[in-house]
């Protein structure tokens, strides 16, 4: 009798600590979780500012309501350009913008939006989830307190809106125009004038003459915002911007207070999103090209040879220059020119035999 009893003690003890487990992870599981996330962009803007729309959605839904994502846009919260502090304080858990606004802050951060003459969006995406590249953000965002994610890419970009033909570099000089990152110093040194402004203040910028051309995505974006209203030309190709990745920012301390299956949650719709928004701008840019053409009588011009070739010869030497001048742009430019003369090498034979391939014969056909 003694030996059963200390039996059922036993088995009834072992019952209640099994009990004990399933109840902490259930209260862990139960936890709910309520962010902020400001963007750069205004609020329900087409295509960029509709990507953390989804990204909220995706992850409300996926996570059953256990991580509720807030989305402000640009100047509803914190201004447009205040979003990398916002998310580096703690302030807001999210953010999502472009990594180039921020090279004041973290000059290497521009390889992870858009490089002149750099990655297309498949090379860039290849890069960061297959290459390394993503490992190398996270090392440079860490001193912030910030996590980054893929958060979007627009696809190749156009040049930009002018109000008058760009046959020499003789008509760059002197011109006032919106242009961020690496692109904005290459249009410096050949002898324009860059500023940086958010997307929202642009189309008042160059309407009152602040502005005298602007650079913002493509024709899906400028036809929304109305720059065929004030300017005529527009210029092609993007070379600044042939792939420009978005991103979201994370404070560390919030992402860290998330339970692995939430943090697995926000990876995988970071990543629908990323793919999702480079799909939405392939499918609307050249509908939106054909209205700007057919129905606002926009000059579609492409930049005259020796222009792109100069804008070339000046982006290698700012690149190679930075790079001897700062060890973490050193450190991810070595990184991104390894893995740029592999995907270019194979890509020779493949994507860009096949484009050449599909030109020829449809101007023989």
């Amino acid at each position: 009798m003694k030996n059963f009893l200390i039996t059922g003690l036993a088995i009834s003890l072992l019952f209640a600590c099994g009990q004990a487990e399933p109840n902490t992870t259930s209260n862990i599981k139960a936890q709910n979780f309520s962010w902020s996330l400001v963007t750069t962009w205004p609020k329900n803007y087409p295509g960029l500012g509709m990507a953390p729309e989804r990204f909220s959605k995706l992850v409300e839904r996926m996570s059953q309501g256990q991580l509720k994502v807030t989305v402000y846009g640009a100047g509803e919260f914190v201004p447009a350009m205040g979003v990398f502090d916002a998310v580096s304080s703690g302030a807001v858990e999210m953010g999502h913008g472009g990594a180039y606004y921020w090279k004041g802050k973290v000059p290497a951060a521009q390889f992870f939006a858009g490089v002149p003459f750099g990655f297309t969006a498949d090379e860039i995406n290849a890069w960061v989830n297959r290459g390394g590249g993503l490992e190398l953000w996270e090392e440079l965002y860490k001193p912030f307190n910030m996590k980054p994610l893929p958060g979007g890419n627009t696809g190749t970009q156009m040049f930009g809106w002018f109000n008058k033909e760009i046959n020499s570099l003789d008509d760059i000089k002197g011109l006032k125009m919106r242009f961020p990152g690496f692109g904005g110093e290459v249009f410096k040194r050949a002898g324009g004038i860059p500023v940086n402004i958010p997307g929202g203040e642009l189309y008042t910028a160059m309407q009152t003459g602040i502005i005298d051309a602007v650079e913002w995505v493509g024709p899906y974006n400028d036809l929304a915002f109305g720059f065929q209203q004030v300017a005529k030309y527009y210029y092609y190709p993007g070379w600044h911007e042939p792939g420009s990745m978005l991103e979201f920012t994370i404070n560390l301390d919030a992402w860290n207070s998330l339970p692995p299956h939430l943090q697995s949650i926000v990876t995988v719709a970071a990543k629908a999103v990323n793919q999702d928004l480079l799909d939405e701008y392939t499918a609307s840019n050249n509908r939106a090209l054909q209205d700007l053409i057919t129905n606002h009588d926009v000059q579609l011009r492409e930049l005259p040879e020796d222009v792109i070739n100069e804008f070339r010869a000046i982006s290698e030497e700012i690149l190679e220059t930075s790079a001897a001048n700062d060890q973490d742009v050193k450190k991810v430019y070595d990184s991104f020119k390894t893995f740029m003369a592999e995907v270019k090498s194979f890509h020779a034979i493949a994507e860009d035999a096949f484009v050449e391939a599909r030109t020829n014969s449809d101007e023989n056909s």
